[in-house]
């Protein structure tokens, strides 16, 4: 059975990399490109900057402002062309592999029949709970955008996920007014303590690339949980419910 749920996680979440990292190609990664030129600065720094983007494109939104970023060192990042392609790429594949493993547990728990499209309504929550939720309070961000301590971001994104994901499971999972009433209330929580804000707005890039790349950074993580959700479902499906039935 562990076998079986490891290998639905595996390859859907490794599809899902896959196809998200082709689809940033032409959504955030040309807004990032288009960001950079706006900054002060290059080389490693833009290198840096654009892979946390990027990646965040499709899943989380931690970004670095330049400020922050500039005041680090010694670490690490993927150089421009082909090595940072392959580092957003890997990154996406562990990120995929590490929700649809989510996902599957979930399934498993749940004990019910999943199937693609069931997968799919799965994958939607798990939108609404890991970006949507989170972006309502910080939004995707370019690089060169100002932006509060990274370590309050870091601490309200986790509680915004907890809270949502807690808040979603009690309207969805359970029969219960009162606790759809806790639901609802857990959900609205993150948002009424309010998220970290810099203590100026601005950057040096315009507003409306930065709307843009918020817009484009949503819709690109609508379809990564659309497609691990349906992956996830499918796969959950074939390898772990039929092989299930057979033996019975």
């Amino acid at each position: 059975m562990i076998g079986r749920l490891l290998a639905a996680a595996l390859v859907s979440g490794l599809l899902t990399g896959v196809l998200i990292s082709a689809i940033q190609h032409f959504t955030t990664t040309p807004i990032i490109l288009h960001a950079e030129e706006y900054e002060n600065g290059g080389g490693h720094d833009h290198a840096a900057l654009m892979w946390t983007d990027e990646v965040s494109g499709g899943q989380f939104y931690l970004a670095h402002s330049t400020e922050e970023h500039e005041g680090e060192e010694g670490g690490w990042a993927p150089a421009g062309g082909l090595e940072r392609t392959l580092a957003t790429t890997g990154a996406n594949l562990i990120a995929g592999v590490g929700f649809a493993a989510l996902l599957v547990a979930g399934f498993h728990l749940a004990g019910r029949r999943i199937d693609g499209r069931t997968g799919l309504a799965w994958g939607v929550a798990g939108f609404v709970v890991f970006q949507l939720a989170p972006a309502l309070g910080l939004p995707p961000e370019v690089p060169g955008a100002m932006a509060a301590d990274l370590a309050g971001r870091q601490m309200w994104w986790w509680f915004a996920v907890a809270s949502t994901g807690v808040g979603v499971w009690l309207l969805l999972m359970v029969r219960s007014l009162p606790l759809h009433v806790l639901g609802v209330l857990l959900i609205a929580l993150p948002h009424l303590v309010g998220a970290p804000q810099p203590d100026a707005i601005g950057g040096a890039v315009p507003p409306e690339l930065a709307g843009h790349f918020a817009a484009a950074a949503l819709v690109t993580a609508f379809i990564f949980w659309a497609l691990l959700g349906w992956l996830a479902g499918s796969c959950y499906q074939k390898m772990v419910e039929k092989p299930q039935t057979a033996a019975a």
